[in-house]
């Protein structure tokens, strides 16, 4: 969350979309550390709204943080910062253009978005079909090939690509040492079937991280191509800033509860 919110170069004064918003982590923490000042969240899960609202309520943000339930496509309004983290591989190539097209549309012309998604760096190929029958439906992993089209095409201009390779094979392992330590309560929610589903599941996605072609790409996008500064740096000069507001709030906390 702090290197994406350094890549927006998110601060006080600016109105944020978060796309695909899940349980509302990455919104809280763009108004508690980053300090923005409107972030709205959209998801389209009931339960994922309930908790992000009950969340934002529980730290005193309600007023700065805000829910719904929404389609990107039915969003209204100009915002100042775009992102979009774990939500575009479920898009679909069909919808590609009309993503970016209305993140355009959305997006102040002086704005920065990041699209931060699962893809691959071989060439395009159809989705696993045991994937899109047992966990994401409708899901497809895209190849920059496949996305630049389409953002070309919508006037959005590309100032930087980061591809994280093996970060997410680590976080596939964590999840799975998780569960099989867990095993026994899963079974019981849930049944033996979708455990071994869910091992397999765990494993083959690790593996496909560790030995295939899939990454994890963040997109960074403008209208304007002076909207971040010219070189990198400014990215870990933000994330010291982020770490020291971390700290302060969890010693801010820390006095509390004591």
């Amino acid at each position: 969350m702090r290197h994406i919110a350094a890549k927006l170069l998110a601060g006080p004064g600016q109105r944020v979309l978060d796309i695909g918003c899940g349980w509302g982590g990455l919104a809280l923490y763009l108004a508690l550390a980053a300090g923005c000042d409107d972030v709205r969240g959209i998801t389209l899960s009931g339960r994922q709204l309930a908790r992000a609202r009950a969340e934002a309520a529980a730290r005193g943000l309600a007023g700065r943080v805000r829910f719904a339930l929404e389609d990107f496509r039915s969003t209204r309004g100009t915002f100042d910062r775009i992102v979009s983290v774990g939500m575009f591989e479920h898009v679909g190539r069909p919808d590609y253009a009309t993503f970016f097209d209305l993140a355009r549309a959305r997006l102040a012309e002086d704005g920065v978005m990041l699209l931060h998604t699962i893809g691959r760096t071989g060439a395009p190929y159809p989705t696993n079909p045991w994937i899109t029958r047992y966990i994401f439906p409708g899901g497809h992993l895209p190849t920059l090939s496949e996305m630049m089209p389409a953002i070309e095409r919508s006037g959005l201009i590309v100032t930087d690509i980061e591809v994280l390779r093996l970060h997410y094979a680590r976080t596939l392992a964590a999840w799975r040492a998780r569960f099989l330590a867990r095993h026994e309560a899963a079974r019981g929610l849930y049944g033996e079937r979708f455990c071994r589903m869910w091992d397999w599941y765990l494993a083959s996605c690790e593996a496909a991280f560790r030995y295939e072609d899939v990454v994890v790409f963040q997109v960074q996008l403008a209208r304007r191509n002076d909207a971040v500064p010219l070189t990198r740096g400014y990215i870990v000069q933000a994330e010291a800033r982020l770490a020291a507001r971390e700290a302060a709030l969890t010693d801010r906390t820390a006095m509390t509860d004591a």
